[in-house]
């Protein structure tokens, strides 16, 4: 199992949740949700999505971003936020093995609050006036790039 862990910042759509945990599983990744989500997470959706995956992803739930800001502080690690003001490609950022990969709502990214105590901030270039990749897939890449980079 890999250090590096993915963390969703308040959710906002079930389906990119439950595909993004099942990769967790899939790749041997933590998930770390920062709630409120969007949606129950009972629904049905997540379930949908996630398949019978959820069982094998290491999730670690926190009830709002002062509790993952602190159990963050106490493990020493890196937060990696993928932003579209980014400053630096994702591929050339230089991960670490136990980075934390944080992925904003799929509505409005992150507030001011959390990209100021971003360690790093990444951004996946675009072609000219597009605005966004879904979240999964942004995860999908950025999660790709770093365990590829770290060996995991």
């Amino acid at each position: 199992m890999s250090q590096l862990r993915i963390a969703l910042y308040q959710p906002d759509i079930p389906g990119n949740t439950g595909t993004i945990l099942r990769m967790g599983a899939c790749l041997g990744m933590g998930v770390d949700l920062i709630e409120p989500a969007g949606f129950v997470l009972s629904d049905t959706n997540l379930k949908r999505a996630g398949m019978d995956y959820l069982a094998a992803v290491v999730l670690t739930r926190h009830i709002n971003w002062a509790r993952f800001e602190e159990a963050r502080a106490a493990s020493g690690r890196r937060l990696v936020l993928a932003t579209t003001t980014g400053a630096v490609p994702y591929t050339d950022f230089a991960y670490r093995p136990d980075d934390i990969l944080l992925f904003g709502r799929e509505s409005v990214g992150v507030p001011a609050e959390v990209h100021e105590r971003a360690d790093g901030r990444v951004l996946i270039p675009m072609q000219p006036g597009q605005r966004s990749l879904n979240v999964a897939v942004s995860a999908a890449m950025i999660a790709g790039e770093a365990l590829r980079q770290t060996g995991a």
